[in-house]
């Protein structure tokens, strides 16, 4: 697949000089929503004795903690900050009904179950990802595996024309992120680049699926994929609160660049 890094720097001044969508004036940071992903009666993807629930709850719950301590001018909204389950369309509700500036959303990854375990072994690192339709590949397998927690919702059939499992609905799925994509790739290459070289995770870039908890919200997105429960080396890291805090303080110092980034504007 091919990664959508943006260069730091030249790029970033670039971005900020040129974007200037219809309807929001501006970009400063005044208010992020923080989402854990999954939650409740959807643990998540699953390692040999971690549940996703848990380990995104607590890296997201050290994000905000950062921030507060070190950004104090802005407020920090959750999706959830305790084993709740939250449903997708509902995540997006709420950056949206706080009229949020940028929208986090923190998760860890894993193969499948019937993926032999010198493969598992193999794959271990970090990915970010966009609001975008390039469902190729590792995109694709992700995009339904983290949209189909929309099948424990009660209802779900009313409140989604959207099939999760469905190919065919990846291909007709709506570009409404649109507006946001150029500043959501600029967020999401500040967080590859600080996980990468200041927190020491291995990358594997950025990268464009149709994520349903990004599609609907009104302001640029992300989703970190912190690392893979079914690796057994990352998985026992993802379980230290240490490493969490190493992975949590490169995602803060990266939302920390991109305000200040925006913040010079104005």
């Amino acid at each position: 697949m091919r990664n959508l890094v943006l260069p730091i720097g030249l790029t970033l001044f670039l971005v900020l000089a040129s974007f200037n969508p219809v309807g929001k004036k501006s970009f400063a940071v005044t208010k992020i929503v923080i989402d854990p992903g999954h939650g409740g009666k959807d643990p998540g993807t699953l390692g040999a004795y971690t549940k996703e629930k848990d380990v995104a709850l607590q890296v997201a719950l050290k994000v905000g903690e950062y921030v507060k301590k070190n950004i104090p001018d802005v407020e920090i909204i959750y999706t959830r900050k305790d084993d709740t389950f939250i449903d997708l369309k509902k995540r997006s509700e709420i950056a949206n009904n706080h009229d949020a500036d940028l929208f986090v959303s923190v998760h860890a990854n894993s193969l499948p179950k019937t993926t032999p375990l010198t493969r598992k072994k193999s794959i271990r690192g970090s990915e970010v990802y966009v609001m975008g339709v390039q469902n190729t590949d590792r995109a694709l397998e992700v995009a339904q595996r983290e949209n189909s927690v929309i099948l424990l919702e009660e209802d779900y059939e009313k409140n989604y024309d959207f099939d999760p499992q469905s190919e065919e609905s990846y291909i007709l799925f709506n570009l409404t992120q649109s507006a946001y994509q150029d500043n959501s790739l600029l967020l999401a290459s500040l967080i590859d680049d600080q996980l990468k070289n200041r927190a020491g995770r291995r990358s594997y870039g950025v990268k464009q699926s149709s994520l349903y908890v990004m599609w609907s919200t009104a302001m640029p997105s992300v989703l970190v994929e912190i690392g893979y429960l079914s690796n057994p080396v990352e998985e026992k890291e993802l379980n230290n609160t240490e490493v969490q805090s190493y992975i949590a303080s490169g995602i803060y110092r990266a939302i920390k660049e991109y305000k200040e980034a925006f913040d010079a504007q104005n």
